[in-house]
């Protein structure tokens, strides 16, 4: 079992830049596939990015492709978000993920754990 808990979020101007930050506690962090997914207002939680165990592959939902930078240290069982020139589309309660299984995962439910989420604003 892993316990996610992401950090980072804020408010940020149209253009700004934000980082997130997913720390996760326990054992064995190189052995899930980790995913970031968002929630915006009255809307369904969707796929943002996911990265493989190690690092080395990378999946963009196209909304965000070219914008925002999925990466993770195994060292510090840690995976991040970098997010770049934001919109304010891009607002929403923003979400890590972790998962046992392989492939490339942009459904909620291929993830067994969450985070509780932090809030990104960008205003307009």
């Amino acid at each position: 079992q892993v316990q996610l808990v992401e950090s980072g979020g804020g408010y940020v101007q149209t253009g700004g830049s934000l980082g997130l930050s997913c720390a996760a506690s326990g054992r064995a962090f190189d052995l899930y596939r980790m995913g970031w997914f968002r929630q915006g207002p009255g809307k369904e939680r969707e796929f943002v990015a996911t990265i493989s165990r190690t690092g080395n592959i990378t999946y963009y939902s196209d909304s965000v492709k070219g914008r925002f930078t999925i990466s993770r240290d195994n060292a510090k069982n840690t995976v991040y978000l970098q997010m770049s020139s934001l919109r304010p589309e891009d607002t929403a309660v923003y979400y890590c993920a972790a998962s046992v299984s392989l492939g490339r995962l942009t459904a909620t439910r291929q993830y067994n754990y969450w985070g509780q989420g932090t809030q990104v604003t960008v205003s307009s």
